[in-house]
């Protein structure tokens, strides 16, 4: 039986297949240091496939580019030895309860490139819409510091971030300040790799949002031209972040920050902003339009001319021609017989019959035969680049204000408002279908909060989250903060995770608001306030907020947590050749001995394309537990001394996948009829080991 790889894909090996799907001749195959076969680039041959279009001379052309731009090029492709390990005990059931693991949102916590490199293959294409708020780079923040060297060692050498003794090597967040001769090269080294695996997980309609201010704006604007294509770019929204701008420049004042938005393939679809919501009337006559008949309906549209029949002829107004091609009639306000128009109509026939039974209201007022319609709720309009109060989006002072609702003061600081994230998943958003939310640099957790809140405005469960943040030490973060305000409210954090007995990192606190915000939204939606909620103001003011809805009992308000780690296989499971004596006896196991067969489980999930949302429950077959993966699809048990019996009660279930430990077998004779037993009851599943 085939091995599972256990370590995420390489995304060199991964274009050099693309390349060879264009150009077969130009892949040929090569052996690594290790000796394994490897496809390669041939490159003169490629050369001499594109001829002409090949750029010689990089002097001749524009590029953007900083130091370090190639590692970080490569940084994106290399592949590890990670894995996300599952907590039961942190996590959430989609009702609230503590420790239930059947939620469909996802928190995971570690370092945001190595998670999106873990995700990258299960969720290829799957992501509909990305948001990230990452650091600003206003000299004050930290940024990831990545190290390709450490990548490709860590490749042929598992480590962490620690040494054989324990001791710390590397520390994965360091402060970026200005006094740095790398200021704005440390930054795009860090958002390169990130951004080049987040495109690979958008579908193909899917759209990324990212917040940012105006120190790096414009290099950010670069980067994500090259990695979406300038084509794909939408718009760079306007956020009016604060009511009361600090009065700090003297040149202007701050009032907005800047959302660049792009989509993996732009389309012509429109995006949708607020809905009118009010009663307004509209002109159906429109010049630019060619001249056209429409018929409307007798007994659907109303006026203001007295009784009596109305002949066919000329009327209209002095801007636009309109005449009524047959006698129609009025009676009591309203035309009690077709009226037949013909002038320069905005709608077709069939769009106006539509309207017409969708309950739009047509009035032709005067004898200028001037037809005006008036709707309850228009359609959402295209939204403005501008994001403020207007269209529902609330400040940093409102996300600050609901802070104290939540925990009885601020703990996070400058997190975002729910309403701008609510609004954004709004443009391109289908509520009938399933669609999956991203955020990996999730902070505060705001995005999880929308999604919630989204869902129960659509009475339904159809958008999914997956944040990912690492786990920043509130202690650190305290030592580091440049101003009083900042560090009176990372104290306030760290008071809140004592009192509460909770590990003093910004995810403890991230895990804490989602699940006291779904406990809210869920109790507010079925009108359950108790006596101590009733005090508490609603929450954001955002449109749409006032639903309440029966599904609101099934609103899947929790979250499975998911933690990277090191691969749960030891070395020996990747370098078999390299067996020797003195790791003989380890190779009979190749499983680290801290790791549960729930491990074990999700690292065979990301590599087989399974959903790491993906139901799951433990039953005992044939005296053995075995993990079913939604409803069958794939079957996993990892006991010891598993025989025949147990191997085909498994068969019989006929998953699509099975896996084991290759150390499982209770003889050398079970693993001889292992592939008979399942040729005979399922011969169409796919048999795995590790």
């Amino acid at each position: 039986m085939e091995k599972l790889r256990m370590t995420t894909a390489d995304g060199v090996q991964d274009n050099v297949a693309l390349i060879a799907s264009l150009f077969p001749d130009c892949v040929t195959e090569i052996k690594d240091s290790n000796g394994n076969v490897r496809h390669a680039v041939d490159f003169d041959k490629l050369r001499q496939n594109l001829s002409g279009d090949v750029v010689e001379d990089p002097k001749e052309r524009y590029q953007f580019t900083w130091p370090g731009k190639r590692e970080a090029m490569h940084l994106a492709n290399t592949p590890i030895r990670k894995t996300l390990r599952p907590c039961r005990e942190e996590s959430v059931g989609r009702d609230g309860t503590p420790g239930g693991f059947d939620s469909e949102n996802l928190y995971i916590e570690g370092d945001n490139l190595d998670v999106l490199k873990c995700l990258r293959e299960d969720y290829l294409g799957a992501v509909k819409m990305i948001y990230i708020d990452p650091p600003y780079n206003t000299g004050k923040d930290f940024v990831y510091r990545d190290n390709y060297a450490k990548y490709k060692k860590e490749f042929e050498k598992e480590s962490g971030y620690t040494d054989e003794e324990g001791n710390k090597t590397v520390d994965p967040m360091v402060r970026n300040t200005e006094a740095n001769g790398r200021f704005h090269t440390d930054w795009l080294n860090m958002m390169y790799p990130r951004l080049k695996v987040a495109r690979d997980l958008l579908s193909d309609d899917g759209v990324i949002f990212i917040s940012i201010d105006d120190n790096e704006v414009s290099n950010l604007k670069k980067v994500c031209d090259e990695i979406f294509g300038e084509a794909n770019f939408v718009d760079i929204f306007n956020w009016a972040k604060t009511e009361t701008p600090e009065n700090l420049s003297k040149k202007s004042k701050q009032i907005i920050e800047y959302i660049l938005c792009y989509q993996k393939n732009k389309d012509s679809g429109k995006f949708k902003g607020i809905k009118k919501q009010s009663v307004s009337s509209n002109g159906l006559l429109n010049q630019p339009n060619e001249v056209k008949v429409l018929r409307f309906p007798a007994n659907k549209v109303f006026t203001n001319i007295p009784d009596g029949i109305i002949r066919a002829g000329m009327y209209g107004t002095e801007a636009y021609d309109v005449r009524l091609l047959e006698d129609t009639e009025v009676s009591k306000g309203i035309f009690i017989r077709d009226v037949v128009l013909k002038a320069k109509f905005k709608w077709s026939q069939e769009y106006l019959i539509n309207e017409i039974n969708n309950g739009t209201i047509i009035r032709i007022q005067t004898m200028k035969f001037s037809p005006s319609y008036e709707k309850t709720e228009y359609d959402a309009e295209v939204p403005s680049n501008l994001l403020n109060s207007k269209v529902g989006v609330q400040t940093n002072e409102s996300a600050g204000t609901y802070q104290v609702t939540l925990f009885g003061g601020k703990v996070f600081n400058y997190p975002k408002p729910t309403s701008l994230m609510q609004y954004l998943l709004g443009f391109n958003e289908n509520p009938e279908e399933k669609s999956l939310v991203l955020d990996f640099f999730s902070g505060s957790a705001s995005t999880a909060e929308a999604v919630i809140r989204r869902n129960a405005a659509n009475g339904n469960n159809n958008i999914r989250y997956i944040m990912v943040q690492i786990q920043e030490d509130l202690n650190k973060a305290l030592k580091n903060a440049s101003s009083n305000s900042a560090k009176e409210i990372i104290q306030n954090a760290i008071n809140f995770c004592k009192e509460h007995h909770l590990p003093q990192n910004i995810c403890e606190l991230a895990k804490e608001r989602i699940r006291r915000a779904g406990k809210k939204i869920r109790n507010e939606e079925l009108g359950m306030r108790n006596e101590g909620d009733a005090a508490i103001p609603n929450l954001e003011s955002i449109p749409n907020s006032s639903f309440l809805t029966p599904n609101s009992k099934g609103l899947d308000i929790g979250f499975r947590v998911l933690k990277l780690d090191s691969s749960n296989m030891q070395d020996v499971y990747y370098t078999p050749a390299e067996t020797t004596s003195d790791n003989l006896l380890a190779s009979v196991d190749n499983i680290k001995a801290d790791r549960t067969g729930e491990d074990l489980l999700f690292q065979a999930m990301l590599e087989l394309d399974i959903e790491l949302s993906a139901p799951v429950r433990s039953e005992e077959i044939g005296g053995k537990s075995v993990f079913v993966v939604d409803e069958g699809y794939l079957v996993a048990c990892f006991d010891d001394k598993v025989d025949e019996a147990a191997i085909t009660e498994i068969a019989k279930m006929r998953p699509q996948y099975f896996v084991m430990r290759d150390a499982s077998a209770a003889s050398d004779n079970v693993l001889d009829n292992f592939e008979q037993i399942f040729r005979h009851y399922s011969p169409d599943t796919v048999c795995r080991v590790l």
